[in-house]
């Protein structure tokens, strides 16, 4: 795919500083989050319709990719379902290699830095990420290690290690893995879900994969469980592409949820003295949205606000409740996804949503990701 106005790079929104996509690198000489330049957008003609996985949608990455590490990720299930008298789509994200939208990001990422000739890659995750991360880096035939937190769960440990990834467990809260990855950085090439670009041009294809289920039209609304907010930045850029590419003329709102327990994206959007004064962090069933610190916020604010969305915040009875209620359902989802059920239920009974408007609820994970929660859940 060709740039807007000069050849594809990385970016670096605070400087403004460009490096070539050649250079192996996850973040700039200065040390923020890069971006790739704006590219032209993906015309329903240049879809590879012969291929049913993401890689139907090559043409938008920002070089070709001669060789992707593909396990069959993307062209998940999208179905029209009533939840609580209204009317919306959720899409399946955990039918996907290793259960979660993840799957995504990492086979772009694992391709690219696969074509760069790196050999060895270092990743820190409570959870999916390092899953996902592993199974690919299996399939590249790379050398993995992944840091977790030492209280991560530990089914998405056993599964981590079940693809053969070195795992290192990390003593105190979530951010310290983080930073321990980064210092270990220096010693292996640091390819995190969090700070390299070619992650979010995996989950862009969410984007244009919903496009393509409705019929090439945009939803009015997706709600999306956000934690980092990958996907929240992969839909602004699989959308606002579209639009420059003149195959939409509307971007869908986004709605990023959260738990109320810990919601620094709410909190910032909502930028008044309650919000702020009101944020705090505790534990969450939704592990996967628990993410205090989140690399891209200003990205992601930027992207909610560009789309005319909103961030909700949810509690945990309302986390649990919409958990039961997909279950009866016959979605069986692990409670991070079940955040999004939940903030589209609060956001009908507020008048944000319309009853006929188009809705799509993503959900990200598998119930058997959280095998423990959904046991002790479904026990009584």
């Amino acid at each position: 795919m060709t740039a807007v106005g000069s050849e594809p790079c990385y970016s670096d929104p605070v400087t403004g500083r460009h490096y070539a996509l050649g250079d192996p690198r996850w973040r700039s000489d200065d040390g923020h989050p890069l971006s790739i330049i704006e590219l032209c957008g993906l015309r329903a003609s240049e879809i590879d319709v012969s291929e049913r996985s993401l890689w139907r949608y090559r043409k938008a990455l920002p070089i070709p990719i001669a060789n992707p590490v593909c396990l069959g990720e993307g062209v998940t299930p999208l179905i029209q379902r009533t939840w609580n008298g209204r009317q919306c789509h959720f899409k399946l994200e955990w039918f996907a290699p290793t259960g979660s939208f993840k799957d995504r990001g990492a086979s772009v990422m694992v391709s690219f830095l696969q074509q760069l000739g790196i050999a060895a890659i270092l990743e820190d995750s409570s959870g999916n990420g390092g899953a996902a991360i592993a199974a690919y880096g299996a399939a590249a035939g790379m050398r993995v290690k992944i840091l977790a937190p030492a209280n991560a769960q530990p089914p998405k440990i056993a599964q981590i290690k079940a693809y053969g990834a070195e795992v290192q467990l990390v003593e105190g809260p979530r951010e310290a893995t983080e930073a321990e990855a980064i210092r270990q950085s220096s010693e292996v090439f640091y390819a995190s879900h969090n700070w390299h670009p070619f992650f979010l041009q995996g989950t862009k294809t969410l984007g244009y994969e919903l496009w393509e289920d409705l019929g090439f039209h945009p939803p009015d609304n997706i709600i999306i469980p956000t934690g980092a907010g990958s996907n929240v930045l992969g839909c602004d850029l699989a959308f606002t592409e579209l639009m420059r590419a003149d195959q939409i003329h509307t971007l869908p709102r986004l709605f990023a949820a959260q738990p109320e327990n810990c919601a620094p994206i709410h909190a910032h959007y909502q930028a008044d003295r309650h919000a702020m004064d009101a944020l705090h962090f505790a534990p969450t069933v939704a592990e996967g949205a628990s993410i205090k610190n989140p690399v891209r916020l200003g990205s992601v604010l930027k992207a909610i606000r560009r789309s005319g969305g909103n961030t909700v915040a949810v509690s945990e009875a309302q986390i649990v409740a919409a958990c039961r209620g997909l279950a009866a359902q016959g979605l069986y989802v692990e409670p991070t996804s079940a955040v999004a059920a939940a903030a589209f239920d609060l956001l009908c009974r507020r008048g944000e949503i319309g009853p006929d408007e188009t809705t799509v609820v993503v959900l990200t994970g598998s119930g058997l990701k959280a095998s423990a929660f959904m046991t002790e859940l479904f026990s009584h």
